[in-house]
């Protein structure tokens, strides 16, 4: 590819990662009730779920979904009731912020980062995004291999690079939410958002 389209991929990248959507909702909860190193596992939950939607669509998966309603359909209603959940669980969670003579947390760490998996791959939209967006940037003249590591290594990149800031943002704002009904009031807010992407991805309509 060229310079120029590269630039145009970075531009697009930004635009699309700047846009707040469940991953960045996530990690700053995530941050709030739980610290910044949880935060961070699941940044790379959500990382890794991105970098395996650009494979799945680079083996077919978002033409597949794209062409069968049944399985869009399937998809989107998995991801939808996860965010859900995830909603619902956030609204009732009256956790208070970590405090620094705070013990061990009782959650592994490895749920974090199964958390921010599943939020991260739970919109199958996102399959449907890569599966169309890649396309525009590739040279069908070129070896596809090393273009599409360029392009999945930047967006990665980007991706680590913003929730990272949401993650670790959060956390130095922790001190102003001491409080058990401000960290009540975040997650009842938080837990709403949620629940309404989620029932948001329930309308999103497959594209002829």
């Amino acid at each position: 590819m060229t310079l120029t389209t590269y630039f145009l991929y970075l531009a697009a990248v930004a635009l699309l990662i700047f846009t707040p959507g469940p991953t960045m909702l996530m990690c700053m909860t995530t941050s709030l009730n739980h610290g910044p190193r949880k935060a961070m596992t699941s940044v790379a939950g959500s990382v890794s779920a991105v970098l395996c939607v650009m494979l799945l669509s680079a083996l077919g998966l978002g033409a597949l979904l794209a062409a069968s309603e049944t399985g869009f359909v399937a998809a989107k209603v998995l991801g939808a009731a996860y965010l859900i959940y995830l909603g619902v669980k956030t609204f009732r969670n009256d956790a208070s912020v970590l405090r620094a003579d705070a013990g061990p947390a009782e959650t592994p760490r490895r749920s974090f980062f199964l958390r921010g998996f599943l939020v991260g791959a739970s919109n199958p939209k996102a399959v449907l995004f890569f599966a169309a967006f890649f396309p525009q940037f590739l040279d069908p003249q070129a070896p596809f291999a090393p273009q599409f590591a360029i392009l999945a290594l930047t967006f990665m990149a980007f991706e680590f690079s913003v929730l990272s800031g949401c993650a670790l943002g959060v956390s130095r704002i922790a001190p102003l939410l001491r409080s058990s009904r401000a960290v009540r009031w975040f997650n009842r807010v938080s837990g709403g958002l949620f629940a309404l992407m989620g029932g948001l991805l329930l309308l999103t309509r497959r594209q002829a």
